[in-house]
């Protein structure tokens, strides 16, 4: 599906672009492929209830719904991976080859985040009907307030400032053509794609589980979404039951 600015809606001000796309879902006036953006989110939402910071005016906040229509609720990676890779896509195309995705689904560039992603979903009994696609990403913020999570912005990078309307409706048109190869590609190769840009693939990292602190190297991810690692054994780990600490 291409994408359009019919789809496209500005907000001048807004506390989630989530929050205002899954209204739009519940009040059954959703159509895939919708987009709202805005420069100014006063109440970002980050993964697992966390907060995503963001400066007024100088970044992207954008959401898209989508239906999945083909997939499986028992299995929701494909979504994710493919989110991921079309963020991956529209980043390196701005800020270069030193664009990786740190499992699940942040974008990083070198060691810095420059994007995070949150999709929400709507089921009813065992049909998957909507998909609410949230993304942050740095764009033209060159001083953050907290930088626990190590922040980049595409204007640290290249020294440039961007035009984030337009730099957003070319997000989305990337968001849509990767959602469309979930129709037509088999999800080996996605998957292929994805772990051949892995943050810290074949590195030693440090990681926590349950405060116990452990060097592993770091493999790959499966099929279903787990992070694969190796030290004295191969492990696997779902999203949120490992932190990474270095």
């Amino acid at each position: 599906m291409p994408f359009t600015d019919r789809s496209f809606v500005i907000l001048g001000q807004v506390d989630s672009t989530n929050n205002y796309a899954m209204a739009k879902v519940h009040a059954g006036m959703a159509k895939h492929g919708d987009a709202c953006f805005t420069s100014w989110q006063t109440a970002g939402k980050g993964q697992r209830g966390k907060e995503w910071q963001t400066g007024k005016g100088l970044n992207i906040a954008l959401s898209i719904i989508l239906q999945p229509t083909i997939l499986k609720i028992n299995e929701p990676f494909p979504l994710s991976a493919a989110i991921a890779l079309a963020s991956l896509t529209f980043f390196k195309f701005y800020g270069g080859k030193e664009t990786t995705i740190k499992w699940p689904n942040d974008i990083y560039w070198r060691d810095r985040k420059a994007a995070g992603i949150l999709i929400e979903n709507v089921f009813q009994g065992k049909e998957w009907l909507w998909s609410v696609v949230g993304i942050g990403i740095n764009i033209n913020q060159t001083k953050f307030e907290k930088e626990g999570a190590n922040p980049v912005s595409l204007k640290q990078i290249t020294g440039k400032s961007f035009d984030l309307v337009m730099l957003a409706k070319h997000l989305c048109q990337c968001i849509l053509e990767k959602a469309e190869t979930l129709l037509t590609n088999p999800f080996n190769d996605l998957m292929n794609e994805y772990n051949s840009n892995l943050y810290k693939k074949e590195k030693l990292v440090r990681l926590r589980k349950n405060n116990i602190l452990f060097e592993t190297l770091i493999k790959e991810v499966s099929l279903t979404g787990q992070l694969i690692t190796v030290d004295a054994t191969e492990r696997q780990f779902d999203f949120g039951e490992v932190e990474w600490v270095g």
